[in-house]
């Protein structure tokens, strides 16, 4: 799924025991409550990726965030991204829409072809969440963590560990890219502050 990446850069935390791991959930089935927390603005903090195409696509990603907007009644999100390419000093904005999938407890979206799905995964912080790809697939599996501030706390960092660890993985597989070098800010305020005239009761902002 083709998703932004953005990250806040946290010193790595000791190797946790298998055995005391605190693992999040699929959450499954998906209820407007659970989309309701998703909603409005949210930074990509890390991702790990087994499977080549989301691997390389993380690597190009220099900075990004999004807005979800979700649509109770079409089962649908529109899905507003802010992108920085790593090696070109411009900001990238697209719209699209992901499908959910409610008893499945999966977000989907249609490109390049086919639908790539992820299972929605919430922690008990609500001001983050991560979607799984492939998780019974040792040799294409991932997972991706979002927050709704460009830096998270230890505590939250640790959660995801733990999440990747439960799944098989190490932390060795983590995609790093620094937000501090995305560019998106004016173009996002631009676009934004526009959107706002035409709908006042947009999505939440950042420290919702």
């Amino acid at each position: 799924m083709a998703l932004p990446w953005a990250l806040a850069v946290l010193s790595f935390l000791p190797l946790l025991d298998a055995h005391s791991l605190a693992c999040s959930n699929f959450t499954v089935p998906i209820t407007n409550a659970d989309l309701d927390q998703i909603s409005g603005k949210w930074f990509y903090i890390a991702s790990a990726y087994r499977y080549p195409e989301y691997k390389q696509s993380a690597s190009s990603i220099q900075g990004a965030f999004f807005y979800f907007e979700p649509n109770y009644m079409e089962d649908t999100i529109l899905l507003r991204e802010y992108t920085t390419i790593v090696g070109k000093d411009q900001c990238i904005h697209s719209s699209s829409y992901l499908k959910v999938q409610r008893e499945n407890g999966t977000l989907s979206k249609y490109e390049m072809g086919r639908e790539h799905f992820g299972y929605l995964m919430l922690p008990k912080d609500p001001s983050t969440f991560m979607l799984a790809f492939f998780p019974n697939d040792k040799q294409s599996m991932g997972l991706s963590f979002y927050a709704d501030k460009p830096e998270v706390t230890q505590e939250q960092m640790r959660q995801f560990h733990e999440d990747l660890m439960c799944m098989g993985m190490d932390k060795s597989e983590i995609i790093y890219i620094k937000e501090k070098k995305d560019l998106c800010g004016p173009l996002e305020k631009q676009l934004e502050e526009r959107k706002k005239e035409k709908d006042p009761n947009g999505p939440k902002e950042e420290g919702k």
